[in-house]
């Protein structure tokens, strides 16, 4: 069986059972839909382009400016 048809049947199930509101099914389904997909060659720059994403939102939401508490007083 390819990668392809079992990463089809995980995203069936959470399909299913987000219908038939079971939400932990769902979440189990999604999850394993997404470590079979990171595990294909496709798949596999994911982890290292989320960590780049959030490296560039945590480097934009850094302070532009000191906070005015941490100048030295003299």
């Amino acid at each position: 069986m390819s990668i392809g048809v079992l990463i089809f049947f995980a995203i069936l199930g959470a399909f299913i059972c987000a219908k038939a509101r079971v939400a932990g099914g769902a979440i189990v389904f999604s999850l394993i839909a997404l470590v079979l997909f990171i595990s294909t060659p496709m798949g596999s720059g994911l982890p290292g382009a989320i960590g780049d994403i959030l490296s560039n939102v945590s480097k934009a939401s850094e302070p532009l400016t000191a906070p005015a508490n941490s100048k030295a007083s003299g």
